[in-house]
Order: C-alpha cells, then structure tokens, then sequence
C-alpha cells in the first residue's frame, strides 16, 4: 500500500505591509526553492486587518486563515510574523535613561511582544500536529541581553528580549504538540526599510529587503527541531540570549 500525497503547504507572513514583510511574500509566491503552493498575507491594511491593540481582530484572522486552508486543502506549515516598532508618532528610541516615557514603552512592547504573543495564542494551534512546521518572529539582535554592549533603545531592547521569552516559552509547549514543530527568534540584520532607515549609519551594512528575506527563508528551511526556541540571524548562527 503507498501512502497517501502530502496535502499542500501554506505559508501565512504577518506584517506584510512592512518591506521585510512584502518581501518574504513576493519570495513565497514566486517559483524556486522557498515557493509554498498557498501563500496568505496579513497586515494592519489586509481584509481581514489585524490589529494587535485588538485581540478580536487576531482572533478573526485565525478563523479566516483556517477556512483558507480547508478551502485549498492545504496545511499551515510555515508562520512568519514580521511586524515590529522602533519609532514613530508615539516616539523614539531613548539613548538614555532620561528619555524613557511610559507611552512609548506601552507602545513599543505591544506591537514587538505583545502583539506576537497574541499571535501565538491564535494562530500556533493551526499548524499540524504532524510532520515539520515552522514558525518564525522577527526579533533583533539588540533584544540580547547577553550581547548588549552599547546600552540605549531601552524600549525596543527589552520589548524584543520580551518577545524572545515568548518564542522560547512557546516552542516549549508546541513541541509537546508536534515534536517535529520549530518556534525560533530571528533576526534579520538592518534591514533597508522604513523601521531602519533613520539610523543607518555610515559603515553599516544595510541589506535590501529581498536579500534580507531570501536569507531569512534559507535559514529557516535549515532548521531542525534542536533549533526550536532558538534566536537565529540571517546567517544560521545562534545568538545568546
């Protein structure tokens, strides 16, 4: 007796308004090595919307990503949520410890952590209980606590060791669901987008959006189960936390 045809894959990428975002869609929908047979996309400007000051909204999304899946016969194997926060209207990352402003903090903790564990909340249930799935957040380097040398960007620093926690928790509890499911951390090095743009600085590598992704999407089709909880650069290289 053979066994039966694997169903189809679906790749789900969250934040995918942003430039990392719209790039790890645009590389999971064309053709070659990184095409997924579904692609679905989520953002504050998708129909449905998410908005992570609103769980309902995260909560709906979920359902509407099942259905999807169900429709196209297709299992959820890959989750990407590359949303973030750095600056803004609600403020900018502090350089020392007079700039900290709690409106700021609320703000930049719940889109970079809050938000994601939301995420994990609704959408990890809907990967298989079978068989290799990923899912990916986009952290930063600068959310290590162990390779935090320079100091500043309180917000953001903690917000995604926060987030770091989340992901390493969360790998915990999906691998007694699926041994063979992997949560991991990732950080995709500075990136040419909106959230990066007003501190690159000269001599730093900033990497196009495309290349960030294409990297991003080598690395996780690397991975193996060791690596669940993991912070991971663009590289395959394991950070401290």
């Amino acid at each position: 007796m053979t066994s039966p045809e694997p169903g189809k894959a679906a790749a789900l990428v969250i934040g995918a308004g942003g430039g990392l975002g719209a790039a790890l869609v645009e590389a999971l929908a064309a053709p070659g090595p990184h095409a997924m047979d579904s692609v679905l996309a989520l953002g504050r400007a998708t129909q449905p919307a998410i908005d992570y000051e609103d769980e309902a909204s995260l909560a709906n999304a979920a359902a509407w990503v099942a259905a999807q899946c169900a429709a196209q016969g297709a299992q959820l194997r890959l989750l990407i949520v590359a949303s973030g926060f750095l600056h803004g209207s609600q403020g900018q990352p502090e350089r020392s410890l007079s700039h900290l402003d709690a409106d700021y903090l609320s703000h930049v903790f719940r889109i970079n952590a809050i938000g994601p564990a939301l995420v994990m909340k609704h959408f990890l249930p809907l990967l298989p209980r079978q068989g290799r799935c990923v899912a990916g957040f986009v952290s930063a380097k600068v959310g290590s606590i162990g390779d935090n040398a320079l100091g500043g960007w309180y917000g953001y620093r903690a917000s995604k060791a926060a987030l770091n926690q989340f992901v390493k928790t969360a790998s915990i509890e999906l691998k007694r669901r699926n041994p063979e499911a992997l949560c991991v951390a990732l950080h995709p090095g500075t990136v040419d987008t909106a959230l990066s743009q007003p501190f690159a600085k000269t001599g730093l590598k900033v990497r196009p959006a495309r290349e960030a992704a294409t990297d991003l999407l080598g690395v996780l089709a690397a991975l193996t189960p060791t690596h669940s909880g993991a912070l991971v650069d663009y590289q395959g290289q394991t950070l401290p936390w």
